[in-house]
C-alpha cells in the first residue's frame, strides 16, 4: 500500500510507476547536491531518498549533499537512518552528507579555522591604543590589550580589522601590514584559531568606547604597555614588533588585488612589497 501523499511522487510510463527523483545538481567533483524548498512528508521523502540514491550510484556518483532549510527539520531523522551525517550547519539551514561509493570517502571536513584580528595603532607620540574588555576571560582584571575581534563571512582581512578598531573605540584608521600571525589550536568549539596581527594608522585620535563590550580605552606609552608582559607572551611581541617597525623599518605584508579561477569577487594576497619590488 502507498503510503500518505505518495501517489502524488508518481508517474505512470508504460504502465509502470516511476517515483519521482529528489531535485539535484550535479557539484564539481562527481557528487550531487539536493536543495530542498518545499515541506515534504518524511514518508513521501524517505521513498525518493532510496530512489534516488539507487539511480545515482548506477550513475557513479559519489557525495550526496542534502541542504535542509530549518523549516525541513522534520527530514533530519529520515536522511540520518538512510546514511547521511552531518556536515554543518548555518542559522538557517543543515547541510548531511553521504558517500555512496566503497571507496575513501574525500569530502572535505567543515572549516577548520576561524579568523581573528589585533590592531596595532600608533600614534605619533610612541602611544599605543589599547582597550580593556567587559566579557571574557579578561574581564574585570584590568589587563590593557589591542583592539581584537573576529573577521566576518565574506569580510577582508584589512577591512575586518579597520571595522574592529572602530566599532571598540571610535578610532577611524588605515591598514598599513600583517605584521605577524599566530595559529591556536582547540579554541572555538573545537576549531583552530589564526590570529593577525595587523599595524593600522590612526586617522582620528578622539576615543568613543563600545559601552556594550569595552570597559575603557586609552593611548598609552609603548613602554607602559609592555612593563607587565612576560616574554614569550603575545603581549612582548607585540611590543616588539611595534619597537621593530618603528625604529628599526620592519616590513610585513601588505595586500594586493588578485583574479581568481574560482570566483570573480575580488581577493587578495598578502606579501613583503618592499622586498618584491
Amino acid at each position: 500500500m502507498l503510503c500518505c501523499g505518495l501517489m502524488d511522487q508518481l508517474t505512470i510510463e508504460n504502465g509502470v510507476e516511476k517515483v519521482h527523483l529528489l531535485p539535484a545538481s550535479d557539484d564539481d567533483h562527481g557528487g550531487v547536491v539536493v536543495e530542498l524548498k518545499e515541506h515534504m512528508d518524511p514518508c513521501i521523502f524517505l521513498t525518493r531518498l532510496k530512489t534516488s540514491i539507487s539511480q545515482w550510484t548506477l550513475q557513479g556518483k559519489k557525495g550526496v549533499w542534502i541542504k535542509l532549510p530549518i523549516h525541513l527539520v522534520n527530514l533530519v531523522e529520515t536522511a540520518v537512518k538512510e546514511g547521511f551525517c552531518y556536515h554543518h550547519a548555518e542559522p538557517d539551514y543543515l547541510m548531511l552528507v553521504n558517500w555512496i561509493p566503497e571507496t575513501t570517502n574525500t569530502i572535505p571536513a567543515n572549516a577548520s579555522h576561524r579568523v581573528g584580528v589585533g590592531a596595532i595603532v600608533l600614534n605619533d607620540k610612541r602611544e599605543l591604543l589599547v582597550v580593556q574588555e567587559k566579557n571574557g576571560i579578561m574581564r574585570g582584571r584590568g589587563i590593557w590589550k589591542i583592539p581584537t575581534g573576529i573577521v566576518e563571512e565574506g569580510e577582508d582581512i584589512s577591512a575586518g580589522v579597520i571595522r574592529e578598531v572602530k566599532e571598540e573605540t571610535g578610532i577611524d584608521v588605515e591598514f598599513v601590514e600583517v605584521l605577524a600571525f599566530r595559529q591556536w589550536h582547540k579554541v572555538f568549539f573545537g576549531k583552530s584559531d589564526l590570529f593577525f596581527v595587523c599595524m593600522m594608522r590612526p586617522l582620528s585620535f578622539d576615543i568613543h568606547i563600545q559601552e556594550l563590550e569595552i570597559e575603557a580605552a586609552q593611548w598609552m606609552p609603548l613602554e607602559e604597555f609592555v612593563a607587565s608582559a612576560q616574554k614569550p607572551s603575545l603581549m612582548w611581541y607585540i611590543y616588539e614588533l611595534c619597537k621593530a617597525k618603528v625604529d628599526k623599518d620592519y616590513s610585513g605584508f601588505s595586500p594586493q588585488s588578485v583574479t581568481s579561477f574560482f570566483s570573480d569577487k575580488p581577493s587578495y594576497i598578502y606579501f613583503n612589497k618592499r622586498d618584491l619590488n
